[in-house]
């Protein structure tokens, strides 16, 4: 299958004269985000895997349009609606088979990254290989921590260091592996919070490769990760010994451990150190204070250290009033977190996920249902797709305050905007809905998961299989059942997917 990754004559080309000219002039009076919307919709709404999507794509979308921004904006709106991998992988083999078309590294690494999240190691394999081939140009440090790094966490510490070398010896073959490859490496292991493995690859290849302060740091916040600040401190240490000099980075790893512990106070301390070497905090820096200051329930501290931003010739952005929005969730202070976020609005401080998802966090916990679908609705007039923990958190508010009917409007919400919810928001919507005696309803919602080439669960599956039955629906069981046997065939279910009917109904 691979083989079609090779350029070769541009499908549009195929296209009568007057069909490519109707669908140039369809794209092109479109704005730029209408357009990228149209192709994730296209991409996510197409029967997978009942029909190949490649002629789909061929039909839709005129291929001289197909510039990297667009490229790279699809790939990235279909990684952060979690479609189906495959699906992401077909279109940027499609957008490669345009002559006029540069690829980008971007693309390629998002479409890597959305292969390896779905655990299709052996497609981001023979993709890493075919673009070593024919756009070796294109390989990063950047898809090298990508691939690395969802090996490490879902396989062994041997497979990771097997990967390490393939990649070496079959891919990055032009390149002579020096430090920067030490430190992806160590970073896959560290992300994972796996030190003792990084620790191991350290001692065995620090002869090999020199290490440099990049090494260190990345090592320093591997034990941050933990939440072990003794373990962060003592690798500190461990560094001056080495001879290494602690910069801003260092500085600010060791803030945020003691932050995240709500040791704002020691926090403090450093930045007084810092200053001491001419070393000056960060937007970031700061941020993690405030934040120190709200898990410590000093939120007197955390408003000081938010008004001293400017004092320091910082500005405030969305980070920092994230961090301070953390503070009035732990207070409890719906009414200053509104403020605030009225605040943002009024400076141009764009909210991003984080604001939405700590504003709703802070609602819920009020159990204040008006305020949580005023905020909703805000998002929605907006065109906000809120990521996936957001969704489930507001998915779930709206099932156990028996509202099925508002997590049904949210699950259309995010369908029109080409996005397919997270398995974990159909659980809880389908939950709802049956319990609410909407079994039909929930049938639909399971049917387009599956349809758009997402396994749902085998606990949601049963509980609509004794549904339909009693309800006599069996033809809707069946169909069901069919979706999922033929995903089954291109996309083996994990543990926990349904798989399909195990015992025979009448």
């Amino acid at each position: 299958m691979l083989h079609s990754l090779k350029l070769h004559r541009p499908t549009h080309l195929l296209l009568p004269h007057k069909t490519l000219t109707l669908l140039l002039l369809h794209f092109s009076s479109s704005e730029p985000q209408t357009q990228i919307e149209k192709i994730v919709k296209i991409i996510n709404d197409h029967p997978f895997p009942n029909h190949p999507l490649h002629p789909t794509l061929s039909h839709h979308i005129p291929t001289p349009l197909l510039s990297p921004p667009l490229v790279e904006n699809v790939l990235g709106r279909l990684f952060a609606s979690h479609s189906n991998g495959l699906k992401a992988y077909e279109f940027f083999k499609f957008s490669l088979q345009s002559s006029d078309f540069n690829p980008t590294p971007d693309a390629f690494e998002k479409t890597l990254h959305i292969l390896s999240r779905m655990r299709y190691f052996d497609k981001a394999w023979e993709l890493m290989e075919e673009i070593s081939r024919s756009h070796p140009h294109l390989l990063t440090l950047k898809s090298m921590s990508i691939l690395l790094s969802r090996i490490a966490r879902f396989q062994t510490y041997e497979e990771t260091l097997e990967a390490f070398e393939r990649m070496e010896k079959s891919v990055f073959v032009d390149k002579e592996f020096g430090v920067d490859e030490l430190n992806v490496l160590l970073r896959a292991f560290c992300t994972q919070r796996q030190m003792k493995e990084a620790r191991s690859v350290f001692n065995k290849m620090v002869n090999r490769f020199s290490p440099n302060a990049k090494t260190m740091n990345i090592l320093l916040l591997g034990f941050k990760h933990t939440g072990d600040i003794t373990s962060v401190e003592l690798f500190y240490h461990e560094m001056i010994r080495r001879g290494f000099k602690p910069d801003s980075v260092t500085y600010s790893i060791r803030i945020n451990a003691y932050c995240k512990k709500g040791c704002v106070g020691d926090g403090l301390r450093l930045v007084k150190e810092m200053e001491l070497v001419n070393l000056l905090p960060t937007i970031e820096t700061m941020s993690s204070l405030i934040h120190g200051a709200g898990v410590a329930r000093n939120l007197a501290k955390a408003r000081e250290l938010f008004d001293e931003i400017p004092v320091r010739n910082l500005v405030a952005d969305t980070g920092a009033y994230n961090a301070l929005l953390s503070c009035f969730v732990k207070s409890r202070d719906a009414k200053s977190a509104a403020e605030l976020m009225d605040e943002m609005e009024e400076k141009g401080v764009g909210y991003d996920n984080v604001t939405y998802h700590t504003m709703f966090l802070i609602l819920m916990r009020a159990k204040d249902m008006g305020h949580v679908i005023e905020l909703y609705e805000k998002m929605a007039k907006r065109n906000f797709v809120p990521k996936a923990r957001t969704v489930v958190l507001v998915m779930k508010f709206f099932c156990k305050s028996r509202r099925p009917d508002l997590g049904l409007e949210l699950w259309g919400y995010l369908l029109e905007r080409g996005h397919c919810p997270h398995g974990h928001a159909l659980d809880l919507l389908a939950t709802g809905l049956c319990a609410h005696e909407k079994v039909g309803e929930a049938f639909d919602c399971a049917k387009q998961m599956v349809e758009r080439g997402r396994h749902m669960s085998e606990a949601v599956f049963r509980m609509l299989e004794r549904f339909l039955v009693q309800g006599g629906e069996m033809e809707k069981l069946r169909e069901l059942n069919e979706l999922i046997k033929r995903l089954q065939k291109v996309l083996p279910p994990s543990r926990g997917h349904a798989t399909g009917i195990l015992s025979t109904h009448p």
